[in-house]
């Protein structure tokens, strides 16, 4: 005998986003208990000031997208300098007069130099697409910066305690 496993609406409802009641804050992701105790805010996420229409989550994506562009260059130059001496010139020519430290406004540069430039720049547009979306270790990035900042918070709490504890030569 087969039993059904099709659930009503009402029971799947906790699977449903609740609507944000809070009009005044509609990002606020604090919410306040329905109790009679004192008031408290239990918070899901941290609220990070200062950071203007941008997230922090956004700001490092725009590091990161730039980053893209500097990956895909690299890899360019890599590839032009075996098999396209003249265009690896080129390149190169243009990096030295041109900052990559914005990708987007590199790369409109690099489409409006010339023609054969124009070639160059959607290659280094489709292998940072390529990089981004098939190459890129989003897992691996997460642990290493989560791990990073562990190992330096330790080191730096370390070398404090070190630094401002007496040491046995000193109480001598």
């Amino acid at each position: 005998m087969e039993t059904s496993s099709v659930r009503s609406l009402s029971q799947l409802s906790f699977f449903l986003p609740k609507p944000n009641r809070n009009k005044a804050y509609p990002s606020w992701p604090c919410k306040k208990p329905r109790t009679t105790q004192p008031t408290r805010l239990y918070c899901q996420k941290m609220y990070v000031p200062g950071f203007g229409e941008a997230s922090p989550e956004k700001k490092a994506a725009k590091n990161l997208h730039d980053f893209f562009t500097y990956i895909a260059v690299r890899i360019v130059t890599a590839q032009l300098e075996s098999y396209s001496p003249e265009a690896y010139e080129d390149l190169m020519e243009f990096l030295s007069r041109n900052s990559l430290n914005d990708g987007d406004k590199f790369c409109a540069a690099l489409m409006r130099e010339s023609p054969r430039h124009k070639g160059l720049a959607m290659r280094i547009l489709e292998v940072r697409s390529s990089y981004c979306k098939n190459d890129f270790e989003w897992d691996n990035l997460k642990r290493l910066s989560v791990t990073i900042v562990e190992e330096s918070n330790i080191r730096l709490m370390r070398d404090y305690v070190v630094e401002t504890s007496p040491t046995a030569e000193s109480e001598k």
